[in-house]
């Protein structure tokens, strides 16, 4: 990620833990091409940052849908 070897270590496949890694390495240069002057600590934590957001974002998206679908299968309107 980022010009740097990382091995990765998880419960899930390898498949899956290669798409983090590629989602870190793409976000993180997305970064470095907007702002090439900050460092990469700052470039790091700036993606993690941006995948915080994007995580918040689909769990608050997630949360909505399982109350719509609680009220769904209650029988009641949205």
């Amino acid at each position: 990620m980022y010009n740097e070897y990382y091995t990765l270590v998880g419960n899930d496949n390898e498949d899956h833990l290669r798409q983090v890694a590629e989602a870190v390495d793409s976000n993180i240069t997305a970064i470095a091409a907007k702002s090439p002057g900050l460092d990469t600590t700052r470039k790091a934590v700036l993606t993690a940052c941006n995948i915080m957001d994007d995580y918040i974002k689909l769990k608050e998206k997630y949360e909505a849908l399982e109350k719509k679908t609680a009220r769904l299968k209650k029988g009641t309107s949205l």
